[in-house]
């Protein structure tokens, strides 16, 4: 059995985000500040998004809670591949579950544009936020006291087409005031 704790998933992150931007900068032989400023709010929001999925906040004691890799305990995994299927038989907390998953990945859609440059049209944001939840949701099979479902990878997309159609909305507004400017400078 191998007990997790959020500080050190974080800990995990920072070093392997670390590692893979010193590689990338000696592979590159140069660093790009402006660019790692622009990639940070991306790390930022993976971490958040990690805390809230992997471990659950205690209200008893104020703290976030563990997750426990036990190979024993993992199988049978609990996945649900039926589409709507808390909202049919009649989850008391599917609402909020929509609603939470939803929101947790607006932010995705409208900063990973910013951040990714490769991530300049819609549909490629709605991808790449869609195989972030799959990941998620495929990596919870590992910890026996997380569970995999389908509505949350759907919901999770429609959060991040949500935060991607925000995103490219303000961006196409700020190019279109800045057109405007540049004609009256003429």
């Amino acid at each position: 059995m191998i007990v997790i704790s959020y500080t050190a998933c974080l800990t995990m992150l920072a070093i392997i985000w670390i590692v893979w931007r010193l590689f990338n900068g000696l592979k590159n032989r140069k660093a790009d500040w402006k660019n790692e400023v622009r990639l940070l709010p991306a790390v930022i929001c993976i971490a958040v998004i990690m805390e809230i999925v992997y471990f659950n906040w205690n209200p008893s004691n104020g703290r976030l809670g563990y997750l426990i890799f036990d190979l024993h305990r993992m199988i049978p995994f609990k996945i649900n591949l039926e589409l709507f299927d808390s909202i049919r038989h009649g989850y008391a907390g599917w609402k909020q579950n929509l609603w939470g998953n939803i929101q947790m990945f607006i932010p995705v859609g409208f900063i990973w544009p910013y951040s990714f440059k490769k991530l300049d049209h819609i549909g490629k944001v709605v991808l790449a936020g869609a195989a972030f939840s799959l990941f998620i949701e495929l990596s919870q099979l590992l910890f026996f006291q997380r569970s995999t479902d389908i509505d949350d990878v759907l919901s999770n997309t429609v959060g991040t087409l949500i935060g991607a159609i925000l995103y490219f909305s303000i961006d196409r507004m700020l190019k279109y005031y800045e057109k405007e400017e540049e004609k009256h400078i003429e």
